[in-house]
């Protein structure tokens, strides 16, 4: 078996890489480190949670660990598609690197133009960027591109989803045609194979898994829901979450619970909070700082469960969570893989549960197709009181429908010895019905000429009404 000493990297790297606790690298890491190290660009194929981060970490740092950053001019580039996972490698790069005197810049929104300045004047060894953040700080003078060595690109499959593509493409003739590249993704989608074919040079390609494959270490189901009734979906699709969670009782420590919008983000955590769960928000709307806080809150287990958007799918080393709730079933079928990749990690066992709703069906056959097996469904812990309430619903109606027509036999006979006791009221409304109608008047009712009573001056000829 490979060991951490047997891929020649350097001995002060090896000396962090032990004191962080591994001693043997994964899949990805023995796979791509010794190709990395001969400056060779790579191609790197892997499910999440598999340990990409220090497979470039590592040999970058070895490579860069002689030699001194210009200002303005890094010396290496790592892309990362958000901020969590930028802020993810830079605490690795100071894990791997503190015996080596190397310096690092973290360029994410939500941070102060002016301190990012003023460490790039300074020079730094390692660029950690977003790629928004980066465009800016070059389209400002700020940054010169011309010394990189080494570039990561990093969930390049992230990058794609959310329209990074161009700004990519840019970055790359940005810098040298010289540089050495290493490009990691979950997926292959033919988009990201075309720029691997456009920007990398022969490189190595090492596949850990299948590609889009879930660990084996995560237990997966998925709960059929279907809302009584339409203005009430919503809130027993959340109720359903809640059963779902205390389902899993002692055994769900922790847990991330994924939404498709960012609106839903904060709806489902208030709920869980009304109802007395240890719950907080994270997406894209929230400051960094109110995000890093969140996170360093579930980190550290004073937050129990983290409702997120997809923002927070990819990139979160957190080692130790238990379950992953699917509120929404992704639009995308590879963000499933990324997201239920947030437990079972490190070779720990996890579940993810998800909800699917009618309308979802289309995106959860994306799912089950793209990772080739059948989701087990499993059985609603609500379904036996939702039966039950309809079941309170129906009766009545039944009941009523049948005892009308009954009655409506039985009331037949007492109509006719009612009109026989009555006869007079029988007759009263027919008359009154009359009267009723236009044109339809007794003879006592004639209408009587003026005769007698028509007044004396209508009598007079015009004449004498004028003259008199």
């Amino acid at each position: 078996m490979t060991k951490f000493a047997d891929l020649n990297l350097n001995p002060k790297v090896l000396k962090a890489v032990a004191e962080a606790g591994y001693e043997t690298p994964t899949p990805i890491q023995a796979g791509a480190i010794p190709p990395a190290l001969e400056g060779r660009d790579v191609l790197g194929i892997a499910q999440t949670g598999t340990g990409k981060t220090a497979s470039f970490t590592l040999p970058m740092i070895t490579l860069l660990a002689r030699g001194r950053a210009r200002a303005r001019m890094p010396r290496s580039l790592v892309l990362c598609p958000t901020r969590e996972l930028a802020a993810q490698v830079a605490e690795n790069f100071d894990t791997y690197s503190k015996y080596l005197k190397l310096t690092k810049a973290l360029l994410i929104g939500g941070v102060s133009f002016k301190e990012q300045d003023a460490l790039i004047d300074k020079g730094v060894d390692v660029l950690i960027a977003t790629p928004g953040r980066l465009l800016d700080h070059f389209e400002r003078g700020k940054l010169i591109l011309s010394d990189v060595k080494v570039m990561v690109v990093d969930e390049a499959d992230r990058m794609l989803d959310m329209g990074f593509i161009p700004d990519i493409e840019r970055i790359f003739g940005l810098t040298p045609f010289t540089r050495q590249t290493l490009f990691f993704s979950a997926t292959m989608a033919p988009e990201i194979e075309r720029i691997t074919n456009t920007f990398l040079s022969n490189p190595e390609r090492i596949e850990v898994a299948r590609q889009a494959t879930a660990s084996e270490t995560i237990e997966q189901a998925v709960v059929m829901f279907k809302g009584s009734r339409r203005d009430r979906a919503d809130s027993e699709k959340r109720k359903l979450l809640r059963a779902l969670i205390d389902a899993e009782g002692e055994k769900c420590t922790n847990a991330i619970i994924f939404c498709n919008r960012k609106t839903d983000v904060d709806i489902v955590a208030k709920s869980l909070k009304k109802y007395g769960y240890n719950a907080a928000p994270i997406h894209g709307d929230l400051d960094q700082s109110q995000r890093t806080k969140t996170l360093d809150g579930f980190r550290s287990g004073e937050i129990r469960l983290l409702v997120a958007s997809d923002v927070a799918a990819r990139g979160l080393d957190i080692p130790a969570v238990s379950h992953v709730f699917n509120f929404d079933v992704p639009s995308h079928a590879e963000d499933y893989i990324h997201r239920i990749g947030r437990t079972g990690r490190a070779g720990r066992e996890g579940k993810a549960i998800m909800i699917c709703n009618p309308r979802d069906e289309k995106n959860f056959d994306a799912v089950e197709a793209l990772i080739q097996k059948e989701i087990p469904r499993i059985e609603n812990p609500l379904k036996s009181d939702a039966v039950a309430e309809d079941d309170t619903q129906e009766k009545p109606k039944r009941e009523r429908r049948t005892r009308t027509r009954k009655e409506a036999d039985q009331d037949k006979p007492k109509a006719a010895e009612k009109a026989e006791a009555q006869p007079e009221t029988s007759e009263e409304k027919p008359q009154k019905q009359r009267r009723g109608r236009r044109g339809d008047r007794q003879d006592d009712n004639k209408v009587v000429g003026m005769g007698d009573h028509m007044p004396g001056f209508i009598a007079l000829s015009f004449d004498e009404r004028r003259t008199g």
